[in-house]
């Protein structure tokens, strides 16, 4: 018997004839948030990342603007009219990653409460390589996708799939606190959220 079959076994013991016990569980699964959109872009600015609100019709036109004079992976699926790039539709290769000055993805899901992105790397959201190695991402994220708390973004998931949660432009400090941006992810994280109509945020 190995270590844990022991440890396993005397626990067995210990509890053997108690009484079954039901434990109660209140779990907060929907966060009271009134403008899911508005909590979101705020949190989202929190994190030092850029936040454009803007309607359906002006994304395309927020996306040439960003894109212009960049090399911009664009991956396949990817539903926007973006612009054209030498990169879109780019491939996996290593070579090109390099070479790319950033990313323009969409997202999964999107969490207002704690201003998280989370991509399940389906159509139009590339390969994890892709949106960790370039310096610049740019996330579309729809209204539609925002949701109040992790408990219901996680209802939305498939957990079989692989996720990035990203939580504003990658940084990490020191033991002195002096923060350092880009060192496991983009430096630069540029959301647009688009909705049906303008929200003041």
């Amino acid at each position: 018997m190995g270590a844990r079959e022991e440890i396993l076994a005397k626990v067995r013991k210990a509890v053997a004839g108690a009484p079954e016990t039901e434990v109660a569980r209140h779990y907060r699964t929907h966060p009271d948030v009134d403008d899911v959109v508005g909590l979101f872009a705020e949190r989202v600015r929190d994190y030092r990342a850029v936040v454009h609100v803007l309607p359906d019709a002006d994304v395309p036109g927020k996306l040439a603007e960003l894109a212009a004079g960049r090399r911009m992976i664009v991956p396949d699926g990817f539903a926007w009219a973006a612009p054209s790039s030498p990169d879109a539709g780019a491939d996996r290769r290593w070579d090109t990653l390099d070479a790319a000055d950033g990313v323009i993805t969409a997202c999964a899901v999107a969490i207002a409460e704690t201003g998280t992105i989370v991509l399940d790397h389906g159509p139009g959201q590339g390969a994890r390589a892709q949106t960790l190695i370039p310096d610049h991402h740019v996330c579309v994220v729809r209204a539609d996708q925002i949701v109040a708390g992790v408990p219901e973004a996680v209802a939305r998931l498939d957990p079989a799939r692989p996720l990035t949660w990203i939580s504003g432009p990658s940084a990490t400090s020191d033991i002195e606190l002096n923060r350092v941006e880009g060192v496991h992810g983009p430096r630069t994280l540029e959301v647009i959220i688009s909705t049906s109509r303008v929200v003041s945020t």
